[in-house]
């Protein structure tokens, strides 16, 4: 297990690409706490993870809200005494025409895909440096941070926010021990790609874009996931890993 005895936290580890790295850690041997919005979600997931023979908590927490992600972290390190392992998964992705997109629209995916990162980042980060913990922190970027992809402009920007994010993080927290990395998944199989998984035609044409020729499963960015948690990744830092099919070397 390459994770036995490190404790881990996943922001938006309810559903799709979180709850597959929530169910992986934990078969790894994880202690693992996730968070959303949705508290049958997060039951369910937690369910899954104890009726495993692993340990889980979970908190109903919004992550733009500063207060709520620091009483999380609190209450965390009072239940499980460390934090190891950061993956700031959650976020959205609503597109639609750059002059189409609302001020509303835009504010929205900055709080919850780059403001959330950043605020879970820095208080986890905080009682890691205070504790002496050689943690590991993700972030949940995007193929779509490192190569254009139409109707999502405010998306885009905070993909490759979240990159740049990393790397600078990277950098100062390189002498306390603590990596950040970043994963950057492609087209994967969630609650946000059934639409366009679901019909025939689209999915048939978006499928010419990844040379692989299929959609990614969420099993797979978490096994990426491990990686960068593991010691297996343990001389790598500020770096940003594709799993996509294939589909950026096409896109570029």
């Amino acid at each position: 297990m390459r994770l036995h005895g490190k404790v881990a936290l996943v922001t938006g580890g309810s559903h799709g690409i979180g709850q597959a790295i929530a169910l992986n850690y934990a078969r790894e041997g994880a202690k693992v706490a996730i968070c959303g919005r949705g508290q049958a979600a997060l039951d369910e997931t937690v369910g899954i993870i104890r009726e495993s023979g692993g340990a889980a908590v979970s908190y109903t927490v919004d992550v733009c809200d500063k207060q709520q992600v620091d009483d999380m972290v609190e209450r965390l390190l009072a239940e499980w005494g460390a934090i190891d392992i950061l993956v700031n998964n959650a976020g959205i992705c609503d597109p639609a025409p750059f002059l189409d997109i609302t001020e509303s629209d835009w504010d929205r995916h900055m709080a919850i895909n780059l403001k959330g990162t950043f605020l879970a980042s820095q208080s986890v980060a905080r009682a890691m440096v205070a504790r002496g913990t050689k943690g590991s922190i993700i972030h949940m970027s995007s193929v779509n941070g490192l190569a254009a992809e139409s109707d999502q402009v405010h998306y885009n920007a905070t993909k490759a926010a979240m990159i740049s994010m990393g790397m600078s993080m990277a950098l100062e927290l390189a002498p306390h021990g603590i990596r950040v990395n970043s994963l950057c998944p492609g087209f994967i199989e969630t609650r946000l790609t059934q639409p366009l998984i679901q019909n025939g035609p689209a999915i048939a044409q978006y499928l010419k874009t990844i040379p692989m020729n299929r959609v990614g499963q969420p099993d797979e960015i978490a096994t990426a996931a491990i990686f960068l948690a593991s010691d297996d990744s343990r001389y790598m830092t500020g770096q940003s890993l594709v799993i996509d099919g294939g589909q950026l070397i096409k896109l570029s």
